[in-house]
């Protein structure tokens, strides 16, 4: 090869290797800014499976970006209460918020749904509402309102029925009970008698020691050891009833999620998902081993009288019924989300039902139960 052609070409394919080099760097650098977002969430650290799922949500964001896009986690209380979460995503105090969407049946009961009514889905529904059926969709064009975007980032499953300071025997024994309860349940039992409180999860083990309510419930055994109810209440209700299914949510500011390059939304995305199948998978393995430390320290676990479920479930439905007929925002998510309901029902009865019943059934009897 004449030695003049060869280092011309080799000049020229260098200064387009220079080229592409000094074009492309800038391009991955905009593509990958370093940004540093603020999380509040509704829980205390203390609470490491509730909490926990924004710590494993914020580790995957760190991790997918090399470092690139840091989320800063702030406990309930730390920046804003906990119950202001939603708050201060939507004024963009902070970009992100880990929190139930039911806590803010205040505003508009269309809240509710997206975390879960009385009667509603159970866990396994509720994620395939959400994510199949429409149903975050349908949440979303409502959340907007409040300018937040939501993304499923937890789900505890069935929840217990709550710790009481005395036996509770038939509804009477509702009548005039101050009880935490979150949500729109707190309104469903209100009509069959109880004295609905909402409280954040710090503030429920002082009031129910003080004896400033009857009866709290939280979540579910592992994390209500943690929280010491047993010490100030000793009768333990299931089944929470008003929670099959709770799924929790992380809301971020609009105009912030709006502005984020289109690689750090499908992080953020992704780790919102990782975070959803940590929490209800960690609750599943914990709860069993607390339940029985609980019971074995002297908590008196009872089911909840069918009169009671009764009481509350007529009433769930004529709540439901009057939203509807007076709330657009509840009827536009309640109607599809009660069809979607029906016939997960139908599935459920059929497969899953029976197969469970059966099994549970067997094992009880072969511990003589």
């Amino acid at each position: 090869m004449d030695r003049r052609k060869f280092l011309t070409a080799a000049g020229t394919g260098l200064a387009a290797t220079t080229a592409a080099s000094t074009l492309a760097a800038p391009a991955i650098a905009q593509s990958s800014p370093a940004i540093k977002w603020r999380l509040t969430s509704s829980f205390p650290k203390s609470l490491d499976t509730i909490f926990g799922a924004s710590e494993v949500f914020a580790k995957a964001v760190g991790e997918m970006t090399d470092g690139q896009f840091q989320i800063q986690l702030f406990a309930a209380g730390e920046l804003v209460p906990g119950l202001q979460a939603l708050d201060a995503a939507s004024d963009a105090t902070v970009e992100l918020a880990h929190t139930c969407s039911y806590y803010y049946v205040g505003k508009d009961p269309a809240f509710a749904i997206g975390t879960a009514i009385p009667f509603g889905l159970n866990a396994r529904q509720q994620t395939a509402w959400m994510n199949q059926g429409g149903g975050m969709d349908l949440l979303n064009a409502f959340y907007s309102q409040y300018n937040v975007l939501a993304f499923p980032c937890g789900n505890t499953g069935a929840q217990m029925g709550g710790w009481f300071r005395k036996e509770i025997k038939s509804v009477e024994d509702f009548e005039g009970l101050k009880m935490r309860i979150a949500g729109i349940a707190g309104q469903v039992v209100q009509g069959i008698g109880v004295v609905p409180q909402q409280l954040a999860g710090a503030d429920v083990y002082p009031a129910l020691e003080k004896g400033t309510i009857d009866a709290a419930e939280w979540v579910g055994p592992y994390d209500d050891e943690k929280l010491g109810f047993q010490q100030v209440a000793q009768y333990y209700y299931y089944p929470g009833w008003w929670e099959a299914g709770p799924a929790l949510h992380l809301f971020a500011n609009l105009d912030k999620w709006n502005a984020l390059p289109k690689s750090y939304q499908a992080v953020i995305r992704a780790a919102a998902a990782q975070a959803d199948t940590y929490m209800i998978a960690r609750y599943d393995a914990e709860n069993p081993a607390a339940l029985r430390r609980l019971v074995a320290n002297g908590a008196q676990l009872r089911p909840y009288p069918r009169d009671i479920m009764e009481a509350a479930y007529e009433e769930a439905q004529k709540l439901y019924a009057d939203l509807a007929a007076r709330n657009e925002n509840w009827r536009k998510i309640y109607e599809p989300w009660n069809a979607f309901r029906n016939d997960a029902y139908l599935w459920f009865r059929v497969a899953e039902y029976p197969n469970d019943s059966f099994v549970f059934s067997q094992q009880a009897k072969a511990q003589g139960q």
